[in-house]
């Protein structure tokens, strides 16, 4: 399937010695892989429908016909948790999408003009940064009212001031190199510098923070879910799936174990690809 010599060269790359350096990293890999395909094409794995009630099928135990067994309705749960990490991944794609956005806005700019522009927006953003991200998060979303929309844009709110911390970062500690200079002595326009030279030179540490995140956004959803300011009936969504098993958790043990179980995967999953990625990328981080 692959040639000899590709073989040889992937060896010899700096992300097959970030993998020997951190090995257990390729189960990360393997975890966010299955994730992703089960999101992109869950009827692929399941013929079953993920909200179509069979009450004359409720509770039953795991088995060769339904895998995780079936809930208080009688949906196949193996086929609510596939279907979950579609609603999952979209949960992330949209969080992460808003806090970079915003981080991204308020970091760079507020690192390349420095100034009372940067005092502003920093005490603004230490402001958000003393308010745990969960608690802000509940509380916009009690606001917002419940719904997977409003939930969304309440943890990617409560999320960006960490992205604007690490982005301010980032261009201070490159805004000033020759290669910079040189554009602004040739009179390149200020938003081609910010883009060209300075985010893309500053691009690696934000994908790192990036993967690391993506379980603890799909874990601080999952938590507003539970507390039904989530995900709403029927959808077919983790924390949701938890909440409504746990009053059946010493009888009915498989309709909360689970859901549960692939939210700790995938936290797991993630946290392992972000190190062997920040291993990649960072040469600094171990001696590759």
């Amino acid at each position: 399937m692959f040639s000899s010599e590709f073989i040889s060269r992937f060896r010899r790359s700096r992300f097959f010695r970030a993998l020997r350096h951190n090995p257990v990293s390729v189960l990360g890999i393997v975890i966010a892989i299955v994730f992703i395909t089960f999101a992109l094409i869950p009827e692929a794995f399941t013929h079953y429908h993920p909200t179509k009630l069979n009450l004359g099928d409720r509770f039953l135990p795991p088995s060769s016909e339904h895998w995780f067994g079936t809930d208080s309705v009688g949906i196949d749960i193996f086929t609510r948790v596939v279907y979950g990490a579609r609603t999952t991944l979209m949960v992330v794609v949209v969080v992460l999408s808003i806090a970079t956005s915003i981080g991204y806005l308020v970091g760079s700019t507020a690192g390349y003009f420095g100034g009372w522009y940067d005092d502003v927006f920093m005490r603004l953003t230490d402001i958000i940064l003393a308010f745990p991200s969960l608690v802000l998060a509940l509380t916009i979303n009690a606001v917002l009212g419940r719904g997977l929309m409003q939930t969304m844009f309440a943890v990617g709110f409560s999320w960006w001031p960490s992205y604007a911390r690490l982005i301010r970062g980032q261009v201070l500690s490159v805004k000033n190199e020759e290669y910079v200079t040189a554009a602004r002595a040739t009179g390149v326009p200020t938003l081609r510098i910010l883009v060209s030279h300075i985010l893309r030179n500053s691009f690696d540490p934000v994908v790192v923070r990036i993967t690391l995140d993506v379980g603890f956004v799909a874990l601080t959803t999952a938590g507003l879910s539970f507390l039904g300011l989530g995900a709403l009936p029927p959808t077919p969504e983790w924390g949701r799936m938890v909440a409504e098993g746990r009053d059946f958790l010493l009888v009915q043990w498989w309709v909360t174990t689970f859901p549960g179980l692939a939210l700790f995967l995938v936290v797991l999953g993630f946290n392992l690809l972000g190190e062997v990625l920040r291993d990649w990328l960072d040469p600094s981080a171990i001696n590759l």
